[in-house]
């Protein structure tokens, strides 16, 4: 539809909002943008205006997260999903007018203030910026060692184990006198926090936020990074934006262009299409330092989580279990990455049928998750195979050679557990990155994405042997059945 049909339906709802009603609306539009771009190569501005004024239009928060959830988790999720240069340039589009359309709401005063303090004035001033930032991100810099790098967190746990991981590693070797700030997430302490040479300034970005709340973010980092400046000096500190959240994937500015360094992890045609994030991570800091050099993702675990892991590991054994099996049917919150059916504890009882073979099941986060992992342990329980269910701080005497532990456990506690694990099993998450920089064979389930090199960006990088099982959920029928998921899993392990 064109917008003044949306433009109508909207005005009708704004005064007078249905919740159910809202949301096919926001939907539709987001979907409509989506049409006119992929399709018919047309940008129009009053679809992202019309998610805009629905995400900012109401004194509720709840009704404001709805436009807010369509604009970020339809049009902003396409457009970086494809890792490609055209979609890059569209998101950077797009965000310059939100940006553009709240720097002019009231409680985008703020937001409107420090993008006045870096000269951006326009949507246009914008736009350029960030265009010719990633135009010149793979530039060789011939930096003075600074004092002090800033590194923004990519937010989400996976990421930042395979893509920040790889650039501390680098940033050491190159500037081995420099302290390394990390700006993210409280739990990144759990992945990160024993590296002597890392300190973590914590900052919280709301995914589920609204629109404004993801804002706030940015204006925290710069905080942040000033108040860094102020014990290293502006000469003495660098920031490095590997495609971040936290800056809206580099549209919004954090220091002065020639202290800044962005790793254009989505819009380069020219990286090559088979790598990894973390080969890609590896090759842009060879293009900017100069220098040819490899380092796998890696996690700093707590050492009382190791040898809490370690004990259940060796208790187990002892009871002679020959093989410990993470598994992990978390996605994130993207249901579209999940298998339907049975095959989750179809796949359970399969890997069982190995003699002495004891499943570690992560029961995840949320009601969900814990829901979905219960259900597994159920099926197990019905066909007689032994199952306990712990907490990792408290987890007993478990002495079974065969069977299933369903765990709750942090992400730094499941880490540990993986630690001690001969392979992981799962789908596309966290952990698979965490199994993979910790060194154990990994095998993960790609499901919800039909793009190949989505898949291949994120496919787990590390020293083990690391599988990738792809599963074509969108055809319609679907084109796969789960005995014959079961077995290319099972296969990919004997390889």
């Amino acid at each position: 539809m064109k917008p003044s049909f949306y433009e109508q339906k909207w005005h009708g709802l704004r005064n007078q909002p249905d919740r159910k009603d809202l949301d096919r609306l926001a939907r539709q539009i987001a979907l409509s943008f989506l049409d006119r771009y992929f399709y018919n190569d047309c940008h129009e501005d009053d679809y992202i205006r019309l998610l805009c004024e629905i995400a900012t239009g109401f004194e509720d928060d709840d009704l404001n997260r709805i436009g807010s959830s369509a604009l970020f988790g339809i049009v902003i999720e396409a457009l970086c999903d494809d890792f490609e240069e055209l979609q890059t340039e569209a998101y950077n589009r797009v965000m310059s007018q939100v940006l553009s359309f709240c720097r002019e709401t009231p409680p985008g005063k703020d937001l409107d203030r420090e993008l006045r303090r870096f000269s951006l004035h326009s949507r246009e001033d914008i736009f350029n910026r960030i265009e010719n930032i990633r135009a010149a991100s793979d530039t060789a810099r011939d930096m003075k060692p600074p004092d002090k790098v800033v590194i923004l967190s990519r937010v989400t746990i996976g990421a930042d184990v395979a893509v920040t991981s790889v650039l501390v590693q680098r940033i050491r070797r190159r500037f081995p006198g420099a302290e390394i700030v990390i700006i993210g997430s409280p739990r990144i302490h759990e992945i990160f926090g024993t590296n002597p040479r890392i300190r973590i300034r914590e900052v919280r970005y709301h995914r589920r936020g609204n629109m404004i709340e993801r804002f706030r973010s940015w204006l925290a980092v710069l905080k942040i990074i000033r108040d860094e400046m102020t014990t290293s000096g502006s000469e003495d500190l660098v920031v490095v934006d590997p495609d971040s959240r936290l800056s809206q994937l580099g549209v919004l500015p954090c220091i002065a262009p020639e202290k800044y360094l962005f790793f254009n992890s989505r819009g380069r045609d020219s990286y090559p299409k088979n790598m990894s994030i973390a080969e890609l991570a590896n090759l842009w800091m060879d293009n900017v330092f100069g220098e040819s050099d490899f380092c796998y993702p890696r996690v700093w675990l707590q050492p009382s989580l190791v040898a809490q892991a370690s004990r259940l590991s060796r208790a187990l054994r002892t009871a002679g279990c020959r093989k410990m099996i993470a598994v992990n049917f978390g996605v994130g919150g993207n249901s579209r990455k999940r298998l339907p059916g049975d095959f989750e504890e179809n796949l359970v009882q399969r890997l069982l049928e190995d003699p002495e073979t004891v499943i570690i099941l992560d029961r995840g986060v949320g009601d969900e998750e814990l829901a979905r992992s219960g259900a597994v342990m159920k099926a197990m329980e019905r066909s007689g195979i032994p199952v306990e269910y712990v907490k990792f701080e408290s987890p007993g005497e478990i002495r079974i050679p065969r069977g299933v532990i369903g765990v709750e456990s942090t992400i730094g506690e499941i880490a540990a557990i993986i630690a001690q694990c001969d392979e992981f099993i799962g789908y596309d998450s966290a952990c698979q990155h965490i199994a993979a920089a910790l060194g154990v064979p990994t095998c993960t389930v790609f499901a919800g994405s039909n793009n190949v090199r989505f898949v291949r960006r994120w496919s787990a990088c590390g020293p083990a042997k690391s599988e990738i099982v792809h599963v074509d959920t969108l055809t319609h029928p679907p084109m796969f059945d789960t005995e014959d998921i079961i077995m290319r899993i099972i296969d990919s392990r004997t390889v």
